[in-house]
């Protein structure tokens, strides 16, 4: 029976976009761009347009309103992920109607690239310096929550679209507590567990995801000796030489040093050599940093996120339809901030028909300053 009378790429695509959509968590919290233009392959570099930024003005009778520059900013982005699900088809599959279609094959495909989505969002975590918690305690009460929300609030970041991304560990901690399990106390008739959320709290729409990443820490040590600048640091590098009377180990990427009760991110493995390391971090040094000063180490943590949307954004563009095969066995579909493009072509050489869907996507950092590492 010919394909296309019942399930075309076309309705294949639609369906697929819907069930992405319903099983990613942090791609739907992120700032997404889409474009139907076209990229050559993997590896391909766009620009992508930032949302605007403004300052609020005091209004002066004397000299009227002042107009400001509206141009949004951009940032490049390398798209070096390409997602890819192939899968072979039966003949009495493609007459399915897409209910059952979806849920036999579409939904598992759908939720593997769901799954690796989040984990290269939730891999941003380590251009995140600034930290709320303690390493290697999970978040259980209000005060994690209240305590992430202020160093948000003294990095200034704008109070909307705040989302609190935990593991399911710390979930189970706030589950404890009345305010997020009593529907009484969480005024929406339980709607938000029913949904899998834990609603908004504490000015954060908070969800729980099973792909929150653990940080392994370096090795760096300095035994019962502490860690010092070598000498002098001044305010405004990205580098410095940590040293001790017995300095051992490495730093690796995603490691988080604090200096005088700033928090930095080390941004490239270094290894210590004669009691000296290297190391190269952001943001640069708020302050001239004494060489008396001390140095500690974040150690290995869970990597719950509290950002704004504007922190991390998911990139997306489609390759190109083959131009082998017939526009009925080829489909595009975009929808916000999603591309998704499936081909259905039949393998001759194990006579087999088989329907591929794939997404080229890359993910970036684009303000840093707007998130904060909720420690577990």
């Amino acid at each position: 029976m010919n394909m296309n009378t019942f399930l075309t790429p076309s309705i294949i695509a639609k369906e697929a976009m819907m069930q992405l959509r319903a099983n990613t968590v942090m791609a739907g919290l992120v700032h997404r761009d889409y474009s139907k233009e076209f990229v050559s392959g993997v590896g391909d570099t766009v620009t992508i347009r930032k949302p605007a930024t403004f300052e609020a003005k005091e209004f002066d009778r004397r000299k009227g309103i002042e107009i400001q520059d509206a141009t949004e900013g951009s940032d490049s982005i390398k798209l070096d992920k390409l997602l890819d699900v192939s899968f072979e088809v039966t003949a009495e599959q493609m007459t399915m109607d897409i209910a059952s279609f979806s849920s036999q094959l579409l939904q598992p495909a759908m939720q593997s690239f769901a799954q690796k989505i989040d984990l290269y969002l939730l891999g941003l975590y380590k251009d995140i310096p600034a930290v709320s918690g303690k390493a290697g305690i999970t978040p259980n009460n209000i005060t994690a929550i209240t305590d992430a929300r202020q160093v948000l609030n003294e990095n200034k970041v704008p109070l909307a679209n705040r989302r609190l991304v935990i593991d399911p560990a710390a979930e189970n901690g706030f589950l404890q507590i009345p305010t997020f399990h009593e529907a009484d106390k969480i005024g929406d008739s339980g709607t938000a567990l029913r949904e899998a959320s834990l609603g908004r709290k504490f000015g954060f729409d908070i969800f729980t995801d099973q792909n929150v990443l653990q940080h392994t820490a370096g090795s760096l040590s300095a035994g019962s000796g502490k860690i010092k600048p070598k000498e002098k640091a001044n305010k405004g590098v990205h580098t410095i030489t940590l040293s001790a009377t017995t300095l051992t180990g490495t730093m690796v990427a995603g490691d988080v040093m604090t200096i005088l009760g700033k928090t930095y991110t080390i941004t490239e493995q270094a290894t210590a050599e004669n009691n000296e390391v290297a190391i190269h971090f952001v943001p640069e040094l708020q302050e001239d940093v004494p060489a008396t000063a001390e140095v500690t180490i974040t150690p290995t943590h869970t990597a719950n996120l509290a950002f704004h949307k504007n922190a991390f954004a998911l990139v997306t563009r489609p390759l190109a339809l083959p131009k082998g095969i017939g526009d009925g066995q080829k489909a595009i579909v975009n929808y916000d901030g999603f591309g998704l493009r499936v081909i259905y072509d039949y393998n001759s050489q194990f006579k087999k028909d088989v329907i591929s869907i794939d997404m080229l996507c890359g993910v970036k950092t684009l303000n840093p300053e707007l998130a904060c590492r909720l420690l577990g």
